[in-house]
């Protein structure tokens, strides 16, 4: 089964392009170093493929957190320092996996992409 990463990113927040940009890196790699060697090891070989999606608001967001965790599926919830366009404490993204497709697309898959 092929492997992906899946970075969600709250919509209501219209961050800047650069901004945005930032938090789905910070997700993907705080993920990434969270995640299970092996996976990530497999994940790297078949090409690190990423998919960025929306989530609506905060709420939709920590659903999403929840219930990767509660898969067993490797979850990074990211806050924000607050230092240039939101307040700090701010959710902003969450970055899961690697992990295979289809574990992710079952928390994801509904989700419009960025």
């Amino acid at each position: 089964m092929p492997h992906k990463q899946v970075i969600v990113v709250r919509k209501d927040l219209k961050l800047s392009p650069g901004k945005m940009s930032v938090q789905v890196a910070h997700a993907s790699v705080e993920s990434l170093w969270k995640s299970d060697g092996k996976v990530a090891s497999k994940w790297s070989e078949e090409g690190s493929r990423k998919v960025a999606v929306y989530a609506e608001d905060e709420k939709q967001l920590l659903e999403i957190f929840e219930k990767a965790k509660s898969m067993g599926i490797t979850v990074a919830l990211i806050t924000d320092a607050g230092k240039t366009e939101i307040p700090p404490g701010t959710k902003t993204a969450v970055g899961l996996g690697p992990d295979t497709q289809e574990n992710l697309n079952k928390i994801t898959g509904n989700l419009s992409l960025v």
